[in-house]
């Protein structure tokens, strides 16, 4: 039991708006909430009520709280989104994401700017379009800027060292800025109707075409200007496919399905008058009695706490306080949302539309979950273990005949894979090929890291390997003082085969055969390490294959390195200069240039 005192808590609170955060004892944020009265509300979870025993299981774990004051509870609103988005509580209702969302991003620091696919944080300079609602929706949009106006697609060392067109100006995707062929007013005029393009202003794109295409026909160049004719049909195309029936311009239709503890999202988003795309979410941490207007509207404060709402949203169900919702994201939007959940004509299609996808991913991702818990159980049969686990963590080692070894260790639960908790680790100062000391060094910096933490345990530790790694992994587990948690081996079979494997735990062996559901959700799993592991060692072998011979050089940092490669045109350049030409790079020393030049002289040349 917490030695936290909630009540002489609750009474030191101010009866105003706020946000209360609940953490347990090792500093994890437990709970997220709002209040129109800090005092009240808070001193409800400490009174004699039985509230359930999910809520009891959390009131015993809290071991201090923190509030913030707000002005209004509109204010409070928005708040709570962005702390639950923040630290993702375990007691809140959490809209899981583990990617970021796509963006088109335009560097505007360059005079041949370069607009391309983005994801991650966006204080690089630069003009950025999104968030978009998926992948598909990005490259489509920028397919049609290659195809239409020609802007550069190639990374800026890329630019700098063509001496003639790539395959892009062949076919047509580029105007090749990199060798001179469109002069730079032209580019920037491109840039601009780009930019007008991608802001749902088509009008200003055609125009541009056209001025192209006449200018094209007195200059006698008939088939660039039928080329240019062909573009603007397709562009028309393409527009009135798109364009909302009703002239609404900025819509999110959101439609919301629950079964069996289990919630899907759909999302289908209207920008600028065209549809750019759909996607699904499944939220989190649902309270077993979590009503459809609690789920939306947790859904609504974390879904747009990193995006300006539309100006319109058609919702599947009302949310919990709707009009405090449609005040706080009119806030946030800077200007009027209007929100609706009764809809007639050609919205009811899209929310009909919009539903029928939430119960479809609804239906194939719980299809999955069977399928998931009937291979646990059928595994808990088959190795007598006294429960169905319900966390399993598999590891796996990579390496090429023992350089740039790497370990995965991927997660899975009741849900299937769960993707944000896999973790990689690369492995340093064993004898090469080592595959025992790999594993032994993988499991002891894994399990001291959670033991110390107190972070949760697996249920069963599967290794991809004989009697050997499993005697190596408990040996570890044991050191720990992590020994009851079992450690199964999966040894392979004969020739290999899939299906064909032994398992072992704790001396006790079984076949199960290919056509078991244990030995498919093993497969499964081992799968998924060793794909995760052979992903982390390419991405290693990559990272070192493409490291210039100048992060070797003590003195010569990131900036520097920049501006030497900048300075001689990029490595071969570099590598021909000699110590006075070096020296002249501002902020490069006579003694750095030696040294730069010593150190080059023994590095591969490059190709």
């Amino acid at each position: 039991m917490s030695e936290f005192d909630g009540r002489a808590f609750a009474r030191s609170l101010s009866t105003g708006p706020g946000v209360y955060l609940m953490r347990d004892a090792r500093g994890q944020v437990l709970y997220v909430g709002k209040a129109r009265n800090l005092k009240r509300r808070v001193g409800s979870y400490f009174d004699r009520r039985d509230k359930g025993s999910r809520i009891n299981l959390m009131v015993r774990k809290i071991a201090s709280m923190e509030v913030s004051l707000t002005r209004t509870e509109t204010e409070a609103l928005l708040l709570e989104n962005e702390w639950i988005k923040a630290h993702r509580p375990r007691f809140n209702i959490n809209l899981r994401d583990d990617k970021s969302y796509p963006w088109i991003r335009l560097d505007t620091s360059h005079e041949f700017p370069r607009i391309g696919f983005y994801r991650g944080s966006r204080k690089h300079p630069g003009q950025y379009f999104g968030p978009f609602s998926s992948a598909g929706a990005v490259r489509e949009s920028l397919n049609q800027i290659y195809r239409l106006l020609g802007l550069r697609q190639c990374r800026d060392s890329v630019f700098a060292n063509r001496s003639r067109p790539c395959l892009q100006y062949q076919i047509n995707r580029c105007t090749a800025p990199c060798v001179g062929y469109v002069s730079r007013d032209d580019y920037a005029r491109d840039v601009q109707a780009a930019v007008e393009f991608l802001k749902g202003r088509d009008q200003a794109v055609i125009e541009l075409l056209g001025e192209r295409m006449q200018r094209a026909s007195a200059e006698l160049e008939f088939e660039k200007a039928a080329q240019l004719r062909d573009q603007i049909q397709n562009l028309q195309r393409v527009r009135s496919s798109q364009y909302v029936a009703d002239g609404a311009e900025d819509l999110d239709v959101i439609a919301l399905v629950s079964a069996s503890g289990q919630a899907a999202v759909q999302v289908v988003s209207f920008r600028h008058g065209r549809n750019v795309g759909g996607r699904c979410f499944f939220p989190a941490n649902l309270p077993k009695a979590a009503e459809p207007g609690e789920i939306m509207a947790a859904f609504l404060g974390q879904y747009y706490a990193e995006r300006r709402p539309p100006a319109a949203m058609i919702l599947s169900a009302a949310p919990d306080q709707a009009s405090l919702w449609k005040e706080a994201l009119s806030r946030r939007r800077e200007g009027k949302v209007h929100l609706s959940w009764r809809v007639r004509g050609q919205r009811a299609k899209w929310l009909q539309m919009a539903l029928t996808n939430a119960e479809d991913a609804l239906r194939r991702r719980l299809a999955d979950r069977d399928q998931v818990g009937r291979g646990l159980a059928e595994l808990a049969e088959l190795l007598k273990l006294d429960h169905v686990p319900e966390r399993l963590e598999c590891f796996d080692i990579s390496h090429i005949s023992g350089t740039e070894t790497v370990g995965s260790c991927v997660v899975f639960g009741a849900e299937g894979a769960q993707k944000a908790q896999y973790r990689q680790y690369n492995v340093e100062g064993i004898v090469p090929g080592d595959d025992y000391a790999a594993m032994e060094q993988v499991l002891r910096r894994r399990y001291k890291r959670l033991a110390e933490e107190g972070a949760e345990l697996p249920d069963l530790l599967v290794i991809d390997g004989g009697k050997g790694q499993v005697s190596r992994a408990e040996s570890v587990l044991e050191e720990l003082g992590l020994d009851a948690v079992p450690v199964m081996g999966v040894a392979k079979g004969p020739a290999r085969r899939s299906g064909h494997e032994t398992f072992i735990l704790r001396g006790f062996e079984v076949k199960p055969g290919p056509h078991h559901p244990a030995s498919h959700m093993i497969q499964q799993i081992r799968d998924e390490a060793h794909r995760f592991a052979i992903q982390a060692h390419r991405k290693r072998r990559q990272k070192r294959a493409q490291a210039s011979p100048l992060e070797q050089v003590a003195g010569v940092g990131p900036q520097r390195r920049q501006r030497l490669l900048k300075h001689f045109g990029g490595l071969k350049g570099l590598m021909k200069a000699s110590p006075d030409e070096l020296a002249r790079v501002p902020g490069i020393s006579a003694a750095l240039a030696e040294r730069i030049v010593e150190h080059l002289r023994e590095a591969p040349k490059p190709g």
